[in-house]
């Protein structure tokens, strides 16, 4: 009767170390998921940002003629960003991916900055309703990729934290529960750090 008790007692104990490990299994999956899903919100927004750039070229082309060089340097900064972006989908998180990711989406920046600064220099150019236009759903479009950007930097960071503490970093260790990178898409534009001068 007395090994009876001891074999239930042990049992049961393998049983809630094995429901407990199973939690902590479903909880990191749960996290990872998450932020790959908070990836799948960048992915989609910045779709939408590299659809309006040929527009925004298009139109800049006819007044631009002699700015040859930056309407080039953003299609090409255009293309390599959307390279960029189709490694990260591959595979959301990873270190290397999000670092290409980061360092592509900073170039476009950049190349799309210059190319704006070109257009404030052409009044026609920035009444041109299209432009206008273009250049406001850009700007939205920034906004909701800084958003996107934001949430899948939160998911990450408690993806991170779930596989890193003690005890789900046994677990995470055991299924090989990888680190994840955040997605710090560095400024082009030094201006952008600064508050803006107001001078009167």
């Amino acid at each position: 009767m007395g090994s009876m008790l001891i074999l239930l007692v042990f049992v049961g104990l393998i049983v809630v170390a094995a429901l407990w490990g199973v939690g902590i299994y479903n909880g990191l999956v749960t996290a990872r998921n998450a932020f790959k899903n908070a990836f799948a919100q960048i992915d989609v927004q910045l779709q939408r940002r590299f659809d309006l750039i040929p527009n925004l070229v298009e139109t800049a082309k006819g007044y631009l003629s002699h700015e040859r060089q930056t309407l080039e340097a953003v299609v090409a900064a255009r293309g390599a960003a959307l390279g960029g972006l189709q490694a990260a989908k591959a595979n959301p998180g990873d270190p290397a991916a999000m670092a290409e990711l980061a360092q592509t989406q900073g170039a476009l920046n950049g190349a799309l900055s210059r190319l704006l600064a070109v257009v404030e220099a052409y009044p026609d150019l920035k009444a041109n309703q299209n432009m206008m236009q273009l250049t406001e759903e850009l700007t939205s479009t920034e906004n909701r990729v800084a958003f996107a950007r934001q949430a899948y930097n939160d998911a990450v960071m408690a993806y991170n934290n779930k596989r890193e503490v003690f005890p789900s970093n046994v677990v995470a260790g055991l299924f090989k529960f990888e680190p994840a990178a955040l997605l710090d898409i560095p400024e082009d534009r030094a201006e952008v750090r600064e508050a803006p001068k107001v001078q009167f």
